[in-house]
């Protein structure tokens, strides 16, 4: 099991339609970019005409005025005022470097960040990243391109094994700042990361994020930062290299271990809540595609509730 995708791995990934077979291909493409559209572009800024309402439009962008004058359901139209750049910020810390089911997390991370960076580029956003977590001393960006060239770099450095990182306290919220000192007002910001952390010290960077762009928040989980296993007596290198042994069969020790995931994961849900940033676990059990499907749908439906 590889610690990094293969760079023709993640190219192809604009293609997994296809896999899924000729009669599905429309469906599953055209569904999948259909709702990146819809949650995090939005219905645009500039009010173009007023049609005949039809199947399957959005009810919420209802002419009621025309509709009632007329008897007939009619539609206001929007069309997007300018091109969106998209801004994907992705993990390559050690935490990255763990994955006890299915592959590791920098290997979902990647591919996360490849589908987001295709369906965008589909929809001629301009797409580029920003790479922290190794042994560099401010992230690697990569400012965002219409012609994919940003993309394809991306891409590829996701595809390499990046240096240790031994210096860097809080990476993350480095990456946070970075983006928000470099970073074009209005655009659409993906933090994919492991957040299996204390994030009550992000709120604030994080707050200012939101006022200037649209955040999301992809955290990559294992199904052992939430359970640990029981493995008996096992050794484990903290934090600062040491070896430390645990005693992973111990009953209390294992809920000790469980609640706090708990309470980290309230702690990013409730920021999260409070600023109106999507939320979408990806699991390394998980396929991407129909994780981040699902909360795409979620957060299409949180939005309609509000």
């Amino acid at each position: 099991m590889a610690l990094h995708p293969r760079l023709d791995d993640l190219l192809e990934l604009r293609h997994q339609a296809r896999t899924l077979g000729l009669a599905s291909h429309h469906l599953v493409n055209s569904s999948f970019s259909g709702l990146y559209a819809s949650v995090f572009r939005g219905t645009g800024l500039d009010f173009e005409e007023v049609r005949e309402y039809r199947e399957g439009d959005d009810v919420r962008n209802m002419e009621w005025k025309v509709t009632a004058r007329t008897n007939s359901p009619h539609l206001k139209i929007f069309r997007e005022e300018r091109e969106r750049s998209v801004v994907l910020c992705v993990d390559q810390s050690p935490h990255m470097s763990f994955g006890t089911r299915g592959t590791f997390k920098s290997v979902q991370a990647a591919r996360a960040a490849a589908l987001l960076g295709w369906a965008a580029s589909s929809l001629n956003d301009r797409v580029g990243g920003l790479l922290f977590g190794d042994a560099a001393d401010v992230p690697h960006h990569f400012r965002p391109t219409k012609d994919r060239r940003a993309l394809w770099r991306l891409l590829k450095a996701l595809s390499r094994a990046g240096t240790r990182s031994d210096g860097v306290k809080d990476p993350l919220f480095n990456a946070l700042k970075q983006a928000e000192r470099g970073t074009a007002t209005g655009s659409l910001i993906f933090v994919i990361a492991d957040m299996n952390r204390e994030t009550v010290s992000l709120e604030t960077t994080l707050g200012r994020l939101c006022q200037c762009h649209t955040v999301v928040l992809v955290p990559i989980d294992d199904p052992a930062d939430r359970e640990l296993p029981d493995m008996g007596r096992a050794l484990f290198t903290d934090s600062g290299g040491n070896l430390v042994e645990v005693d992973t069969a111990d009953a209390k020790g294992r809920q000790a271990y469980r609640e706090t995931w708990e309470q980290y994961r309230h702690t990013l849900t409730g920021t999260a809540n409070r600023l109106g940033m999507p939320l979408i676990p990806i699991g390394t059990d998980q396929d991407v595609h129909s994780a981040l499907m699902k909360g795409m749908l979620n957060s299409a439906h949180t939005r309609i509730l509000r």
